[in-house]
């Protein structure tokens, strides 16, 4: 089936799940996840997470993109997956850059994301052709994606830092666009479950990037103290894939499923877009302050860079999510009991680390999301208790 007819076909019901294309397509962002988390490795400093931020998010907003196109576009032929694997391709241009992407590599970081909107502009523009009201206006992707992505080629000419001034200035433009749209022109329904699917596959690649790097630091420690450090982390990687999958995406999709009309593609856009933003930046951190956990676990205390990697990587893994309960309609007051110790604790910890031991930062921060994970347990029981 084309991408115009499935925009234009009426969605069924049955439960979709994510492509052999898709599935192949996010390994390229195991491989970004691995670049980005590196930088953060050892003691990195206020220049370095800001870069860390800056690089991080254009490939996340084009993989919200394509992902986006995908479930609206419900079409494998050769045309889509030609456009995808070249998307692939760009994607992994940038990869390769992102070490040097804020100096001598920032040209080819600007044309690997200007590829990708040009694919972008393939992917939209056959339903520039739906019948109303599922067509789009055709100045939507000429200005969303060519024109994008003529400036953002454009940008590789330019002198740093002017170019990644630059840089900032089109991504303000592209959100200010988007905002103002308000999911009008989408065409047909967003499937809110193939959404958070992919969603929650994207959060399995950085989840699986900070296993990779406590396994690997072994290597460079290999010791009693390195190996609790370790364990300490994969327990902490793993109460966090616990709650996030039984409550967080389970939650979202329950409320995104039920929301009707526009509200459906905002909530989608704010949730699986914007705030998973800060989710997966947030679990990155993390994974770069556990690996420096691990190597230097026979030091008397962590470099303040991996501390804030580690521990504000939770408290901001920990702010999105109440951001997100909030925007799914959660009252303030029930998200503020998790919420709170899920930012203070990390913070605490970190005005602390000074005098503790890497093991005992890991193992206090373990501790505050293996209680996160019971408390939400503890609340669904309930929950079930008084519905039954």
């Amino acid at each position: 089936m084309s991408a115009l007819h499935a925009a234009a076909a009426p969605r069924e019901r049955e439960r979709r799940h994510a492509a052999w294309l898709e599935l192949f397509f996010d390994l390229v962002f195991v491989a970004f996840a691995a670049q980005l988390a590196h930088e953060l490795h050892g003691d990195p400093g206020l220049r370095d997470f800001a870069v860390f931020f800056g690089l991080f998010f254009p490939p996340w907003w084009m993989w919200v993109n394509l992902t986006v196109s995908a479930n609206l576009f419900e079409d494998d032929g050769a045309r889509r997956r030609l456009l995808m694997l070249f998307a692939m391709l760009c994607l992994a241009a940038m990869a390769a850059a992102v070490p040097e992407a804020d100096t001598s590599r920032g040209a080819v970081y600007a044309l690997g994301y200007a590829g990708t909107r040009l694919v972008l502009l393939g992917l939209w523009w056959p339903a520039t052709r739906n019948p109303p009201p599922d067509r789009v206006p055709p100045w939507r992707p000429i200005s969303y994606c060519l024109l994008s992505g003529l400036l953002w080629a454009a940008s590789a000419a330019v002198p740093g830092p002017w170019r990644y001034t630059l840089w900032a200035v089109l991504i303000a433009a592209e959100m200010i666009l988007l905002l103002s749209a308000r999911g009008r022109g989408v065409p047909g329904r967003i499937d809110t479950g193939h959404l958070v699917e992919r969603v929650g596959l994207f959060v399995i690649i950085v989840l699986g990037e900070s296993v990779l790097g406590l396994v690997t630091s072994m290597d460079q420690a290999w010791t009693a103290q390195a190996a609790t450090v370790a364990v300490l982390g994969f327990v902490l990687l793993a109460a966090l894939w616990w709650s996030y999958f039984d409550f967080g995406s389970a939650s979202a999709e329950l409320v995104l499923g039920s929301a009707k009309g526009p509200r459906a593609y905002l909530l989608a856009r704010d949730v699986g877009g914007f705030l998973h933003y800060f989710v997966t930046a947030g679990i990155l951190c993390m994974a770069a302050g556990l690996a420096t956990a691990v190597e230097e676990s026979s030091h008397a205390h962590l470099p303040v860079g991996a501390v804030w990697a580690l521990t504000g990587g939770l408290a901001l893994y920990h702010a999105a999510h109440a951001v997100i309960a909030l925007r799914l309609g959660r009252r303030a007051r029930h998200v503020a009991v998790w919420a709170l110790p899920g930012i203070v604790v990390p913070v605490a910890v970190a005005l602390a680390a000074h005098a503790l031991a890497p093991w005992l930062v890991v193992l206090l921060l373990t501790a505050e999301a293996i209680a996160h994970l019971l408390y939400a347990r503890t609340v669904a029981a309930r929950l079930r208790k008084q519905t039954a």
